[in-house]
């Protein structure tokens, strides 16, 4: 691009800026900078920066380190973690799912609000780094053919598109296909939510290839049980992949 062309682009960027100024992400109210919160949106928007489970990235009691200052092996584990056999190593998440947070993820899920995922893309990205590994590979968690033609979009594989090439890694939305189609999760408990999703994600045979031993980052919007996430990384490991770790946007947590 020219000089000529980059000023014709700033002037045009300036004038939509005074046209249509930024607006938080949740709210809708004028903001200073694109992809941001307005004050009370940010003071109810929980980012997990403190002491989380290194397992499933469930906000942890503060003990003055950051989660991100940690080794990723130097792991803190919740107490559903301890009790409960995880099919991956690591795992991390941007945000509670509470408040602004879970605003946001239900407005990309289910108010066809593609636009917010390079937003919420970036905070994953960020939360997600101490889980980067050199050839890594970036597999988002499917949705099902008819789930998929009524969003019109798959929001884990906007996300996972947004953290591989942040990182430029190999991104294989491909991998990964629902079997059936399943009940919504909300409202079950524990038990079953994993009974629902059983057996119900298998990765194409077609590419299977592309990630025997290799590291993969699993990608998804929200943890509540971490069920999914499970059948996904059961699957993963039964086509012969390396180390999985798993990152979302939102992580549920249990109230006090």
């Amino acid at each position: 691009m020219t000089m000529q062309h980059k000023g014709l682009s700033g002037m045009l960027k300036g004038a939509l800026r005074i046209l249509y100024p930024p607006q938080c992400l949740s709210c809708s109210d004028p903001v200073s900078a694109e992809g941001g919160l307005c004050g009370s949106c940010w003071a109810d928007a929980h980012f997990i920066t403190g002491p989380a489970c290194g397992r499933c990235g469930a906000p942890l009691p503060a003990d003055g380190e950051a989660a991100g200052d940690r080794p990723v092996d130097a792991q803190m584990i919740c107490d559903d973690c301890m009790v409960m056999a995880r099919p991956w190593r690591h795992g991390r998440a941007a945000l509670v799912y509470s408040g602004t947070g879970r605003q946001l993820v239900l407005a990309l899920k289910h108010a066809d609000r593609p636009d917010l995922a390079p937003a919420l893309g970036d905070w994953l990205a960020r939360a997600a780094r101490p889980l980067i590994r050199p050839g890594m590979v970036v597999v988002p968690v499917p949705v099902h053919p008819w789930r998929l033609l009524r969003r019109k979009y798959n929001q884990s594989e906007l996300l996972s598109a947004h953290v591989a090439q942040a990182f430029d890694l190999k991104h294989r939305p491909e991998l990964l296909h629902r079997t059936r189609h399943t009940e919504g999760q909300d409202h079950k408990g524990v038990s079953d939510r994993f009974a629902n999703v059983a057996g119900s994600i298998t990765v194409s045979r077609r590419h299977a290839a592309r990630i025997e031993g290799r590291a993969v980052l699993l990608v998804d919007d929200v943890m509540t049980s971490g069920a999914t996430l499970a059948q996904a990384a059961e699957a993963l490991r039964a086509a012969g992949s390396g180390p999985i770790s798993v990152a979302v946007v939102a992580r549920a947590v249990k109230a006090h």
